[in-house]
């Protein structure tokens, strides 16, 4: 496609993009003048579905109408409400719908899963992790490690960019895997880095990690719902993940586990276990000795957040109705613009120092890394009405969403990068 920074170019686009009408499914915050903000922030919070309050209301009835029966006679009964989830979010990161869960926190599901697959035995007692994950990836590591009286400092392996670049090369990560093979016990990194953007090569590092005979987990904070998965032919043996992201289901909202259907009649696996994880006839037999459910429902410790998993399973539905194929179509013609148009920003005011730091290999994200005084652009773009979010020391992370983002918002976004360097 041959770009234009121009109107008429990004309003002929937005016609012919065959998920254009999903764009009227989300509700955007509003500027001043109640026209809508330039919103590109999906990689922290996606925007809100419409139809979220009466999904709510769905439940709220039925909670005031039965009560605790509710659980058995509700519309969607809650005693068999996470069952909803298994369809959709098997589609979402490419597994089969015993091998996921909807539950829990994102952080707080890593370190069940890892009570289970990080078992650190004699010098095989290391984790392999990306250098500058997400900190609560790094405290949860690191606390794992602590938690077997190991120093992190000595078995937490980071892979770091080389000197001067700013995203992974995979033969690094490679070579790093290869070089501890012996010592490592848990390979686990994030899918898409939170920082640079950077799409990592899930696929290479399971296959190597399996034909080393290392466990290997992924985080999918900002991966779900943004890039390709195929979490079951990959192999992987774990993975996590949020949805209030590029998932669209409220802040805090409940994330999602993955468990390679390897392990799912594995009894021996240590976990931390809870009622909603045994078979869903023995749930309310009241007896002593657990045995687990089958596939990743053998994970869940309590019974499903309903009220929240309302807005979850709405939003789980649109994206699945826009399918990814779609999605990753547009995502790659936004990006494309984004980028063509920053670049023809910079051509036009020389004095202008930044640079996108996401690689070729990415998802909807562009990190923008600013030099100088970059944090008074981020407040003169915010002050006008796009919704960025700004990363420490010096990144502009943004990330045009094709489930609502249209080429008219990023020939504006450029606009008023423009008039804000021009002030």
């Amino acid at each position: 496609m041959e770009y234009q920074n121009n109107i008429d170019f990004a309003r002929a686009q937005d016609q012919a993009d065959e998920l254009g009408s999903f764009r009227d499914r989300f509700l955007f915050p509003k500027k001043a003048d109640g026209s809508n903000k330039v919103y590109f922030t999906g990689n922290s919070l996606g925007l809100q579905p419409k139809g979220s309050l009466d999904s709510l209301k769905v439940e709220l009835d039925d909670w005031a109408k039965y009560g605790v029966d509710g659980h058995f006679e509700a519309r969607n009964p809650w005693f068999s409400y996470h069952e909803r989830f298994r369809e959709p979010l098997a589609k979402i990161v490419g597994a089969k719908p015993l091998e996921v869960a909807a539950m829990g926190s994102l952080t707080a599901n890593l370190h069940f899963l890892m009570v289970s697959f990080f078992n650190p035995k004699g010098k095989k007692c290391k984790i392999l992790c990306e250098a500058k994950a997400f900190p609560s990836d790094q405290y949860a590591l690191e606390t794992q490690l602590k938690h077997y009286g190991l120093d992190p400092k000595e078995n937490l392996i980071e892979v770091a960019p080389r000197e001067g670049e700013y995203h992974l090369r995979e033969e690094d990560i490679m070579d790093q895997i290869k070089a501890n093979k012996d010592e490592l016990a848990l390979i686990m990194i994030g899918g898409v880095n939170y920082y640079s953007g950077q799409l990592m090569p899930m696929e290479a590092i399971a296959k190597l990690a399996q034909e080393l005979d290392i466990t290997v987990g992924f985080d999918l904070a900002h991966a779900a719902g943004n890039v390709e998965l195929k979490l079951h032919d990959w192999g992987v043996d774990f993975a996590a993940w949020c949805s209030y992201k590029y998932l669209n289901s409220g802040p805090g909202s409940v994330a999602g586990i993955f468990v390679h259907e390897k392990h799912s009649q594995n009894a021996e696996l240590d976990r931390f276990a809870g009622w909603w994880g045994v078979p869903a006839e023995d749930r309310f037999m009241m007896q002593p000795g657990y045995k687990p459910a089958e596939g990743a429902d053998a994970w869940q410790l309590s019974n499903a957040p309903v009220l929240a998993m309302a807005v979850h399973k709405l939003a789980l539905d649109i994206h699945n109705e826009a399918g990814m194929d779609r999605l990753l179509k547009k995502q790659k013609q936004l990006w494309g613009y984004t980028t063509y148009v920053l670049e023809e920003i910079a051509k036009e005011n020389s004095g202008v120092q930044f640079e996108v730091i996401t690689p070729e290999s990415h998802g909807a994200q562009i990190s923008l890394l600013l030099h100088g005084e970059g944090k008074e652009l981020f407040n003169r773009i915010s002050e006008k009405g796009v919704v960025v979010d700004w990363r420490e020391p010096n990144v502009i992370r943004l990330a045009p969403t094709p489930l609502y983002n249209s080429f008219e918002d990023v020939y504006e976004f450029g606009k008023l990068i423009s008039e804000s360097l021009s002030n």
